[in-house]
């Protein structure tokens, strides 16, 4: 295995003899893709990690690409088809779906820095927890169950569909935890209260949910009402990118933000998004992030942009412990939306919807053509029990001009109207095209 015990706990300064002794070796497997070779134009990766701004980025498009013409696994597979031990595919949620190829090296790894994230929330020996993500190809699916394993806890592999069977093996097998994606409580919710009368999500005894796969806990309203309805502490586990490591950052138990968990296993930058300059690594700063494998046999990474807009905002020791730097997630690139020149993402405009109780947390951002817009088209749906009333359409406008700087155009819709889901929601809709 080719990680550090106990990373996470570690200072930056004890961790770069490590991180360069790990890049001596992986820039050599880099080296010999003929991707980058082609991306790099002859030159070779720099020796010391500092000097990395000096190559080229490379992002999900040029693997899509190298994969067309190199299938399956496209031609920055670095090792021989007999090394791969396990063969996944991305949910493709924002494009193509990829083949991800892990080693038995690369497969381990992942559990333990997987199985990091997953403690400091508070999963260990002596849980019971339900791993309810798809396991039909995705890496959500099984090589999240084994992150969930490695913390010493029981795992139930349960994955998706059938949630009225779900509701009765939490009862019969006294669970204590439950491996989600945000939006699937919902779902839960429905079905209990179709086909269990009488009984009430905190009815069930689950103390712990372990979130990943969708922005939503950073809004404090939408956390606060996951906690009050279900009775559990509600912890974002679970965050990663499928082509670099499905699980490096979760949160601890005593703060929001993530801790970056994988800086034995990996290299972080951050950059401008729309420029690529590279930019300070520092408490404040706020970019794309940028990875770079110190560790990854099948498919090594170099510069890879993950499209994930980031702030970070703690590089000293958190009160739990660990001095793995702390982030969080402002949203995605490629689901930003320009309104008037104003950068507009779907998680803050969900934190101004989670300010009004009226509304339910299903909301949908649904774009006509290909922008800039005028107006952000948002549609928000009613909780249970509510009806349109006047007024609210324009207060809900107000609150997003107010706290976002951008002006809407707000569609109440009834309660139930937009469709759950047991995997990723898609928040924003771009009509004829991608979302």
């Amino acid at each position: 295995m080719a990680t550090l015990a106990k990373a996470d706990f570690l200072t930056a300064a004890d961790l770069a003899a490590w991180q360069d002794g790990r890049w001596a070796r992986q820039r050599e497997r880099v080296q010999a893709s003929p991707l980058y070779r082609r991306l790099w134009a002859g030159r070779k990766a720099p020796a010391r990690l500092a000097d990395l701004p000096a190559l080229p980025l490379s992002d999900k498009a040029m693997l899509r690409a190298s994969q067309r013409a190199t299938p399956p696994f496209g031609d920055y597979l670095a090792v021989e088809p007999e090394a791969i031990v396990r063969i996944h595919r991305t949910s493709g949620t924002t494009g193509e779906a990829m083949n991800i190829a892990l080693s038995a090296e690369d497969a381990a790894d992942t559990a333990t820095v997987g199985a990091r994230a997953q403690a400091a929330a508070g999963l260990g020996p002596g849980h019971r927890v339900v791993h309810c993500l798809n396991y039909q190809l995705w890496m959500g699916g099984f090589t999240d169950h084994t992150t969930l394993e490695a913390t010493g806890a029981a795992v139930i592999p349960f994955g998706v569909g059938n949630s009225e069977k779900l509701v009765q093996t939490i009862r019969d097998l006294g669970i204590t935890a439950i491996s989600c994606t945000p939006s699937y409580p919902a779902v839960l919710e429905r079905t209990i209260a179709t086909h269990f009368p009488g009984l009430s999500p905190r009815d069930l005894g689950l103390g712990l949910g372990l979130f990943g796969g969708e922005a939503g806990l950073d809004d404090p309203a939408f956390r606060g009402r996951l906690e009050s309805i279900w009775g559990f502490k509600a912890r974002n586990a679970n965050y990663g990118v499928s082509d670099v490591f499905c699980n490096f950052a979760g949160q601890c138990e005593q703060q929001t933000d993530l801790h970056f968990m994988g800086l034995d296993v990996l290299w972080p930058e951050l950059i401008e998004p729309e420029i690529g300059d590279v930019l300070p690594w520092r408490e404040g700063a706020t970019g794309e992030l940028v990875l770079t494998h110190l560790e990854r046999a099948c498919q090594p990474l170099a510069r890879f942009r993950t499209g994930d807009i980031v702030e970070l905002t703690g590089l000293g020791r958190c009160v739990c412990g660990r001095h793995a730097p702390r982030f969080r997630v402002i949203g995605r690139s490629d689901d930003m939306v320009v309104v008037r020149g104003l950068n507009v993402f779907p998680t803050t405009v969900a934190a101004a919807l989670g300010s009004f109780a009226e509304l339910s947390a299903e909301y949908r951002i649904r774009l006509a053509g290909g922008g800039p817009y005028d107006a952000l088209p948002v549609e928000a749906e009613l909780a249970i029990g509510q009806v349109i009333s006047a007024g609210l359409a324009d207060a809900i406008a107000a609150r997003i001009k107010r706290e976002i700087g951008a002006t809407a155009r707000v569609t109440l819709l009834p309660p139930g109207s937009l469709p759950r889901t047991e995997g990723k929601t898609r928040r924003v809709v771009r009509e004829g095209g991608s979302s």
